[in-house]
C-alpha cells in the first residue's frame, strides 16, 4: 500500500503534509502535490495534515478518484521532491471545495 494525492490539491497545494512526511516522498508541480510510490514508506502521517482531504490509501481512493493512483507514480518521476513547507497557491480557499479539477492539473 501507497499513499495518493487527489483532485481536491489540485490549485491548492497546501505543504503540511511535505512537513511530516519522514522519507520525503513528495513531489511538486505548479499546482498539484503527488507522492512517489516507491519512496513512500505506508507510515500515513501525510493524511492527517491534509486540510482539504486530498490523500488517501491507495486501496481507499473514493471512486472516481482511482486514475489519481497512476497519476502520482507517473508526475512523481518527472517532478522535483519538496521537503519544506510552502504557502498554500493564493486561491486555495477558494478552491478547496471545488470538483472535477483535473481538467486544471498543469503537468509542467
Amino acid at each position: 500500500m501507497t499513499y495518493v494525492v487527489t483532485e481536491a490539491c489540485i490549485n491548492c497545494k497546501h505543504t503540511d503534509c511535505v512537513e511530516v512526511c519522514p522519507v520525503d516522498a513528495f513531489h511538486e508541480g505548479a499546482n498539484f502535490l503527488v507522492i512517489h510510490p516507491d519512496e513512500c514508506i505506508d507510515c500515513g502521517v501525510c493524511v492527517p495534515e491534509c486540510p482539504v482531504e486530498a490523500i488517501y490509501a491507495d486501496a481507499d481512493v473514493p471512486a472516481g478518484l482511482e486514475q489519481y493512483v497512476a497519476l502520482n507514480a507517473e508526475l512523481a518521476k518527472d517532478w522535483p521532491a519538496i521537503t519544506r513547507k510552502v504557502e498554500p497557491l493564493p486561491e486555495a480557499s477558494h478552491w478547496a471545495s471545488v470538483r472535477d479539477k483535473l481538467p486544471l492539473l498543469r503537468r509542467a
